[in-house]
């Protein structure tokens, strides 16, 4: 059984991951200084996130956005959601081709301080929604 219900449910709890982490621009000013937009695709539910990075603060869109992106990413839903729990090492999922990337990896590197933002606040937001393995 997949860990979200539903788009909608994943958004929401994006938002608020997200909302949560541009609370401290500080931790995520790497990102902000990168001039990268970054695409994250998810499977089972469908969505799509875009992470924008031209410019502080952090701009986060939610749903199918159109224009490139510099690095584009696609995983599960569930895959994101372990790896954020820390059951999963990224660097495996990344390595394994569980983790699809489209364009230069080495970029990827600039969300390394953005991604941690989100893990350390992820595993608190997981429970306040009673998401399985919080």
């Amino acid at each position: 059984m997949a860990v979200y219900e539903s788009t909608e449910q994943f958004y929401a709890i994006m938002k608020d991951v997200f909302e949560r982490v541009m609370q401290h621009p500080d931790s995520i000013e790497s990102f902000t200084r990168s001039n990268l937009v970054v695409r994250m695709n998810t499977t089972d539910p469908e969505a799509e996130i875009l992470l924008d990075g031209r410019q502080p603060p952090l701009g986060i869109y939610f749903g199918e956005r159109p224009g490139r992106a510099n690095l584009e990413i696609t995983l599960t839903a569930d895959l994101l959601h372990a790896m954020w729990l820390g059951s999963e090492s990224t660097q495996q999922a990344f390595l394994s081709g569980r983790v699809r990337t489209r364009g230069n990896l080495l970029k990827a590197m600039q969300l390394i301080d953005l991604f941690a933002a989100a893990e350390r606040i992820y595993p608190a937001v997981a429970r306040r929604y009673r998401l399985s393995g919080a």
